[in-house]
């Protein structure tokens, strides 16, 4: 309110010799002398007593102001607006509170600020539009002021949030070429199924159907259709807030064919390179993305070049009559641009070099897009984080210069575990581990594990460093003992314990790949009891319980996957060579080679095969020793059949079949389609799969008609405790003979 001078100060004019503040508390009198804009020797008229009066409520500190005049002092009278004591929310569910608090916060709405209504209902009336954004129509919001002492109130804001209205009908108008269904199944919104209940498509939100309309534009635009439009949409809501019908208009247009596709602009010599790019020909249907496509290849090579601006621009000139369009591309490949700094962010335990030396592009250097890729994917694969992004903004103030900002989310790396493990093969498995593969930042990686489970024991320590210099060579050091009751893993009544030590070095001499080699020492005891499998008596009596091996290894890897723990696209090939030295017993060879190809299908679905080949020998007088036969069968080779059953098995004097004894080749693979699950961490997937594998032994033929086939669903995922693989399967081919095993799970342990 703007209140007007007393008769007494408005009736005179006077020279103030002195102001007087009355009715503050909180506010400070040098607060109300800064706003006044009357000072001591200044004239008072009622033109400056009510500019004074305007002045002080601008402030928004009082909700009343007087002028008064006690002779030739201006007296100002004030009425302070209350403090906020305390901002309360209750019933709000569906928004982060702490977030609401922020944003309240930020508009003036919290604890010791002035209170203000209009902010507190301009608050409420955005906290409704929030709600009606995610489909909730009937939320009520409602606040309450209750003053307190000292002039202070407690604001409660309340929210009944009600259900989300649920989408009863989604309809199209003007659609000829394809029907309504067809149309509704490009759309992430949908009306009620079985599983909306979990995924929530039929809770309606203007994002979603922004995305949507998008979605269903691509679709038509990818099918030819040049000049489709969507007309209009239609959102209904019935009465009571529950059902929301929406109809879309929209104009398809005809269908268009490609007459011609040209390239004009600064192609910097480049024309027959780029017109290679150009794989839309001539008569094809036109398809919006492949049109785009081309033009990112052309731009991605540009950017490979430095150009970090490029442009090309689809221009279309469209024959309506012929029903044909000609693309001509505009190529703009802009200025020539060098990195300036690589910045990194999010590390706060990881070292910036730990990062940097898997970085290709370099500062001061010419950008290089493919670099920045490669960058980016080596510094994924290490496995030290969530989320790793790059973005290249250019410098203010210059033309020429970008910077390379390396955004990181660090995930814990290391882990101490206690009775963490338990599998479908070996039961409970009493464990304690500490790992670290991110051990201080350094990238070094240590684990020391201890495994007193029924079927194996280990205690073992492996000290891996990534990078002993700076060519990127890597050496690990391990120690171990373990010791292995088969007969608890079902494999026959044997006791396996081997001890030893051994050394690798591994050795890049590309950015995929590396080459392996290693020397070690393993000392291995055989106890047999009367029930041990024919063949395991038969070794022991020729060469005795006790053996030793020097073994040499040689191996080669080529990794290019995305990212070491859940990769989504990239190829992993390893083949590795074990060799028994003849300076000690064992004189053996074990060769491993081991395919992995995964390929994304779209956003969300990632296609992934692994394949394996093992075959193992002899080369002196004694046999392949049997305690390094190869195995299949479970989690990792075959699914649906008991874990390591595959293959050559025990024959008994009744002609049955007892233990399984492994064999000296084996053959194994899986086709995996694997999704996150929706509101899930990327390392939650679900997957569907098919595996296959056999076992052979020396007096066997491999024959492809003794491989066994499974197929079925399962779940992987990295967990705090490990990785954990379930899966249910139903075996396919299966003999009278196999072992079978359709529900198979593990934690705690690898896969």
């Amino acid at each position: 309110m703007l209140c007007a001078c007393s008769l007494g100060a408005a009736a005179q004019e006077f020279t103030v010799r002195d102001i007087r503040v009355e009715g503050i508390s909180r506010t400070e009198a040098g607060t109300v002398f800064s706003y006044l804009p009357l000072r001591v020797g200044d004239r008072f008229d009622p033109e400056r007593g009510v500019a004074a009066i305007r002045a002080l409520f601008a402030t928004g500190l009082f909700k009343d102001v007087r002028l008064e005049a006690d002779g030739d002092v201006l007296v100002v009278i004030v009425e302070e607006r209350p403090a906020i004591a305390t901002v309360e929310l209750n019933g709000i569910k569906e928004f982060d509170k702490d977030q609401v608090r922020k944003s309240l916060r930020e508009v003036g709405l919290a604890e010791a600020r002035v209170f203000d209504r209009s902010l507190l209902e301009r608050a409420e009336q955005e906290l409704k539009r929030q709600y009606l954004g995610r489909g909730l129509y009937s939320a009520q919001v409602t606040s309450t002021v209750t003053p307190v002492e000292r002039n202070r109130v407690n604001i409660i804001i309340n929210v009944e949030e009600g259900g989300p209205a649920r989408i009863r009908t989604i309809s199209f108008t003007g659609n000829r070429a394809y029907s309504d269904a067809t149309l509704r199944r490009q759309l992430e919104l949908s009306t009620p199924t079985w599983f909306t209940w979990y995924t929530k498509r039929d809770q309606y939100a203007r994002q979603k159907l922004q995305g949507d309309l998008e979605t269903l534009r691509s679709y038509y635009l990818n099918r030819g259709y040049l000049d489709f439009n969507i007309e209009s949409t239609q959102v209904s809501i019935s009465p009571d807030k529950e059902q929301i019908h929406i109809t879309i208009n929209i104009n398809e247009g005809e269908r268009y064919s490609i007459s011609e596709v040209k390239l004009a602009g600064e192609l910097l010599g480049l024309d027959s390179e780029l017109r290679r790019l150009v794989d839309v020909k001539p008569g094809e249907t036109f398809n919006a993305e492949r049109l785009n496509n081309v033009s990112k290849r052309i731009t991605d090579r540009f950017a490979a070049l430095g150009y970090a601006f490029a442009s090309a621009n689809p221009v279309p000139e469209p024959n309506r009559e012929r029903r044909e369009v000609a693309f001509t591309i505009l190529v703009d490949p802009g200025r020539r641009v060098y990195v300036r700094r690589v910045n990194i962010v999010g590390n706060t335990r990881t070292k910036d070099e730990v990062i940097r030396r898997e970085m290709r592009q370099f500062e001061s250097a010419w950008f290089d897009s493919e670099k920045v890729k490669l960058s980016r994917d080596r510094i994924d694969r290490l496995g030290y984080f969530e989320k790793v992004e790059i973005d290249t903004p250019p410098v203010s103030g210059t033309l020429d210069q970008v910077d390379v900002n390396v955004n990181i989310k660090e995930r814990p790396t290391g882990s101490v575990n206690a009775g963490a493990g338990y599998s479908s093969t070996e039961r409970l498995v009493l464990q304690g581990s500490f790992t670290q593969q991110n051990l201080f930042g350094t990238g070094n990686a240590v684990t020391f594990e201890v495994n007193t489970s029924r079927a194996t024991q280990t205690f073992a320590v492996t000290y891996v460093d990534p990078y002993i210099n700076d060519a990127g060579v890597s050496r690990s050091v391990e120690l171990f003992d373990r010791r292995s009751d088969l007969a608890r893993l079902g494999l026959g009544s044997v006791d396996l314990e081997s001890r030893g030590a051994t050394v690798r070095y591994g050795v890049p001499f590309t950015e995929f790949d590396r080459v392996f080699f290693g020397l070690g020492y393993e000392g291995t005891n055989i106890s047999l009891t009367p029930f041990s499998p024919i063949r395991y008596i038969d070794y022991v009596n020729k060469f005795g319980e006790n053996s030793e091996a020097l073994i040499a290894t040689v191996g080669w890897s080529r990794d290019s996957r995305d990212n070491l723990l859940v990769p989504n696209r990239g190829i992993f090939t390893r083949a590795f060579v074990e060799w028994g030295t003849p300076a000690l017993d064992l004189q053996y060879y074990r060769l491993t080679y081991q395919y992995q190809h995964f390929q994304p299908l779209g956003n969300r679905l990632t296609l992934a095969f692994n394949g394996e080949v093992g075959v193992g020998g002899a080369y002196g007088s004694k046999p392949f020793p049997i305690f390094k036969n190869f195995y299949a069968g479970g989690i990792g080779t075959v699914r649906g059949y008991q874990s390591g059953t595959l293959g050559p098995r025990q024959a008994l004097p009744d002609g049955s079949f007892g233990d399984p004894l492994g064999g000296t080749r084996r053959l194994n693979g899986s086709l995996e389609a694997l999704a996150p699950l929706p509101g899930a961490d990327r390392t939650l997937r679900a997957l569907a799969f098919a595996d296959f594998g056999q076992v052979w032994g020396d007096d066997q033929n491999v024959r492809l008609g003794d491989l066994r086939f499974s197929a079925g669903l399962g779940v992987a995922w990295i967990s705090p405790i490990g990785p954990l693989k379930l899966s249910y399967a139903y075996p396919i081919s299966s003999k009278p003979q196999d072992r079978l095993q359709r529900f198979q799970f593990q934690i705690g342990t690898g896969f």
